[in-house]
Parts: C-alpha cells; structure tokens; sequence
C-alpha cells in the first residue's frame, strides 16, 4: 500500500506542507480469514513538517503508531477476550500467546490503570494471598462489583496508594466501609475516611468465633486424661465447626456430635452459644431486635464461666455498633468480595500463576466484565 502526498498531515500542527526523508517497509497482522493469517505492508513514509520543523512518520489509519497489528484485529481480540482465555484466543486465530497479551494488556491499562473514583458510595477491603507473592490487599466498589484497587501486600501500608489516589476526588463521599475486623484496616480507614462508617462483615465474625471454637476443642483434648473423652472428642471439628442444618441430613455425624457435646459440658456450651451468635443476622431489618439479640448472647457469654467466651465477648461489645451497621446499610459486608477473591485464585491456577504482576492486577481489576467460566 502507498500514500498519496496529500493525504499526509502532520497530527500536531495538522499543516500539510512537507518534506519527504524516505519510507520504510512494514507489517500489520491482520483479521485472518478462516484460520490462515494474513498480513498487511505498506511503507511508511518519515516525513519533516514545515511548520512546526517536527519529523515524525507518517500516520497509518488502520494501526496505531508503534504497533505490529491493525485495529480491527485489536478489537476481534478484545472481543474474544471476554469469553476466552488468552491460550483460547490464541489458539483460534493461531497468533503468539505474547501477542494476544500485549494487545490485552494494553487495553486494560488504557481502562483500568486509573478508575474513575467519583461514584464510590460503599466499598468493601480485604486482603488475598497469591502464592510465593504474598498478599494482595482488594478494594472493591459494592455497587457495580468492580475492584477499583489493588495493592501489595496486606494491612495499612498496603492502602497508602489507594488513600493518596482518594484524596485527588475531592467530591467523593464514602458512606460505609466493610472490612473483617483487622486492627490494621480499622486504624486506617478510622484515618483516612473519618466520616464512613465500618461495618464489620459478619462471615468474619462467625468465622472468628470457629477459630475460637477450634482452638477450645484442641485445648480439652489435650487436657483431658480420660481415654474415652479424648476418643470422642477426636475429629469433632468439623461437626462442631458445621452450622446445624446441614448435618441434620447426616444420622451418624449428628450422634457423633451428640455423644461429643455429652461428655463435655463446657464444650456444649461453646457450641450452642455459636449456633445462637449466628441468629444475630437472621432478624432481617429489624436491627432493635438484632441488637437485643447481640446484647443478650454477651451476658450470657459472661454468665457461661468459660474463659475463651468471656474474651470474645469483650470483643463484639467493642465492636457493637460496627457489627449492628449491616443493618444500616442492608447487609453490606465483604461476600462480593470474598466471591471475586476466588474467583482470583481460579484464574490464577488456570494461568499456572503470573510472572507480569502488573498484567495480573490489571486482570483482577477487569474480573467483573470476565464472561468465560473462570471454573474448571
């Protein structure tokens, strides 16, 4: 292909007076057709523009400056990206895997490196480990489901870039944050959005009570001397761990548990006042009664004599009116989150992992636009 001499124009001072320094050959990869590749060569003309004394090469229509491929290949690319993976799309036009993620890469840079922060209403923080990476902290926009941040390693210091980008959105008002109950993240967001509101995300809370549940059981077996408890209580935790309804449909698992709870006070009763925490969140809207609930369990957490209960306790009343804000904000918590963390970790193994770490961020950041299954 050539270009005629007036239809050169320089792209800054738009003048068309001219001066050739000669052209150069190149290649374009192109649509294929079926699955036979097809390219494109044109010369390319170097060219001095008289009034602004620039010389640049000429503009090609079909590609953009510095690229190897025509823009209608780029956007079939982008296109199959939503529903393929990039060995997928690969393989189907029969280009270099190197090829297909550059031209991904930098379009999801072009969108995502610099998120539009101006909508952020709720958010929701949590952190995901990545293998020999470590951690990753995810910032999360709860209204469209988009992660707006992606930060390295986990705690505070990991939020720093994220806070100094918030503070260039004057406008922005963030209402509420859900976050688990991390000191780190409850210093940082009380610094850097004072006017939001934490909500401490309830799977967290009852997860934090399991964690307490198991270390109880661990700590009975390895006191208890009498044979037959220990017997008992060997390999429980799963069941003491397991809500209630969903080993009622499993005969031998429910005895078990029952013969376990009998032989062991203490441990009965740390089970069941972890069934009736979890009745908290079932009041609906109804946060008066919620947080009658909440208040009542603490007493009786007092009340129980029972050391590991006694601590939690103090726990949740410091944290009362974080752990009562889900009622505010209907049932805002981390969950969407929790579901994008792993579907990071799908992709991630699909991917046997990602040596660019800032083409794996950009990923992560474009996961709610993600068609193709990410299972499997």
């Amino acid at each position: 292909m050539s270009r005629k001499r007036f239809n050169l124009r320089c792209p800054v001072c738009k003048s068309k007076r001219i001066i050739r320094h000669g052209s150069l050959p190149r290649w374009f990869h192109a649509l294929p057709i079926g699955r036979k590749a097809i390219y494109i060569k044109t010369e390319v003309h170097r060219v001095e523009y008289k009034d602004c004394r620039a010389i640049r090469q000429s503009e090609i229509g079909f590609a953009d400056p510095r690229l190897t491929y025509t823009r209608s290949l780029e956007r079939y690319v982008l296109n199959l990206a939503r529903y393929m993976t990039i060995s997928d799309v690969s393989k189907h036009l029969g280009l270099s895997w190197d090829l297909i993620k550059s031209i991904q890469k930098r379009y999801l840079q072009k969108k995502y490196s610099h998120p539009n922060l101006n909508e952020l209403k709720q958010i929701a923080i949590d952190e995901i480990y990545v293998g020999s990476r470590g951690y990753l902290t995810v910032v999360m926009d709860i209204h469209n489901g988009a992660v707006v941040f992606v930060g390295d390693g986990k705690g505070s210091e990991a939020l720093e870039p994220f806070w100094a980008r918030l503070r260039r959105y004057r406008k922005v008002k963030i209402e509420a944050v859900a976050i688990d109950m991390s000191p780190a993240y409850i210093k940082a967001v009380g610094q850097n959005l004072k006017k939001a509101v934490i909500v401490f995300d309830h799977f967290h809370v009852i997860k934090m009570m399991n964690e307490k549940i198991s270390d109880f059981r661990r700590h009975l077996h390895n006191v208890t001397a009498d044979k037959l408890q220990r017997s008992v209580l060997k390999g429980t935790r799963w069941l003491l761990l397991t809500a209630r309804e969903k080993l009622e449909t499993k005969e031998k698992s429910v005895e078990r548990l029952r013969q376990a709870l009998e032989i062991n006070k203490p441990l009965a009763t740390v089970y069941y006042m972890k069934e009736d925490l979890r009745q908290v969140w079932g009041w609906g809207d109804d946060k008066q009664a919620a947080e009658w609930h909440l208040k009542s369990w603490i007493e009786m957490a007092r009340n129980s004599g029972i050391d590991m209960l006694l601590r939690f306790a103090k726990t949740l009343e410091r944290h009362l009116d974080s752990i009562l804000a889900y009622f505010d904000f209907d049932g805002l918590s981390t969950g969407p989150l929790e579901g994008t963390n792993n579907k990071i970790k799908t992709m991630q193994r699909k991917a046997y992992g990602y040596r660019d770490m800032d083409f794996f961020k950009l990923k992560i950041m474009a996961l709610h636009e993600t068609k193709y299954a990410l299972v499997g």
